[in-house]
């Protein structure tokens, strides 16, 4: 049970789930709650909107995509035995979960997203939906069987499949919001904005997540080297690379303080974001520089990931002030 929780990476997938949670319930539900309608069979008095995604419904799609993305781990890892060995020194699949049972645990997994994400689309009137599961099971599987070695195109892919994570929130909650209030309430007030919101963190997510994945092709250079991975490292060489994951790390900074001075502007905002993001950055950056060898490296990926928990924990802020009214 150890070695299999290891595999589909469970802190990851609890990130997952937390962030779902979180757009939903921190971001989502806040932001709507400021809208008032009147419905038409109400009192006549403008009452606050609600979510109207089913809570039910809600964990089977975070249920979908915690399948879908331990599913990808699986096959991550099947197909790299040979450069674990050199980058990490161990691998799981062929020593603790042997090859075949991780390509069934790959395959059940998988079907139960699929079907889950077809599931809850149909249930939302809207079947196509579940096509995005299924593109995102090919996108995986072809991601660690191909693209993962090709220049750049594995890590925008992982990065926007994590900006994916947020916005499946909206994209089933919309659909419910746009349908109940248009039946019930006398008028239909614009709430395409909640897209803004929520885009706004994906944004972010894909930002963080592509420079991580730059840092931690860095980290791998020798093995991908070893057996030919054409990625950005050893393509454009570690210098380099470091320079374009720097770049990207500042372009994340001033986008942070443009979106704060622009959309929200507020002093809890401005104190969390130079707190809790950007300084932590800045020392991703020293650790770049400074860094001769994995183990910096490796620091500053686990920084990166650290930066992505507190992007996503600002949901928390923002239903503070939402709350109290502290904008």
């Amino acid at each position: 049970m150890k070695a299999f929780l290891k595999l589909i990476r469970w802190q990851n997938l609890l990130m997952v789930i937390i962030t779902m949670v979180l757009m939903r319930y921190a971001v989502l539900a806040p932001v709507i709650s400021k809208i008032g309608v009147i419905l038409i069979k109400g009192s006549g008095e403008e009452i606050p909107m609600s979510l109207q995604f089913p809570w039910y419904d809600f964990i089977l799609l975070v249920a979908a995509t915690v399948f879908l993305t331990a599913g990808g781990y699986v096959i991550n890892d099947y197909f790299d035995i040979k450069t674990d060995l050199i980058n990490k020194g161990k691998v799981i699949v062929g020593t603790k979960i042997p090859r075949r049972k991780a390509m069934m645990w790959h395959s059940i997994l998988n079907i139960a997203g699929v079907a889950a994400g077809f599931f809850i689309s149909y249930k939302a009137g809207y079947i196509w939906l579940g096509t995005m599961f299924l593109v995102v099971s090919g996108l995986l599987y072809f991601y660690s069987a191909s693209y993962k070695r090709q220049f750049l195109i594995g890590n925008i892919i992982v990065a926007l499949l994590t900006a994916m994570v947020p916005m499946l929130v909206v994209f089933y909650e919309w659909p419910a919001l746009y349908k109940y209030y248009t039946i019930n309430a006398i008028r239909l007030p614009r709430i395409n904005f909640i897209i803004y919101w929520v885009g706004g963190f994906a944004f972010f997510a894909f930002l963080t997540n592509l420079i991580r994945e730059i840092i931690k092709d860095i980290e791998d250079f020798e093995g991908d080297t070893a057996y030919g991975r054409n990625t950005v490292p050893v393509v454009i060489g570690v210098l380099s690379s470091k320079i374009v994951s720097i770049c990207l790390i500042m372009a994340t900074i001033i986008m942070l303080y443009l979106a704060w001075h622009f959309f929200v502007n507020d002093t809890i905002t401005l104190i969390y974001l130079t707190v809790a993001i950007v300084l932590p950055l800045f020392f991703v950056i020293y650790k770049l520089l400074v860094s001769t060898e994995k183990k910096q490296l490796h620091s500053a990926s686990r920084i990166m990931k650290i930066v992505m928990l507190t992007g996503v924990l600002y949901s928390v802020v923002v239903k503070i002030i939402l709350t109290w009214n502290l904008f």
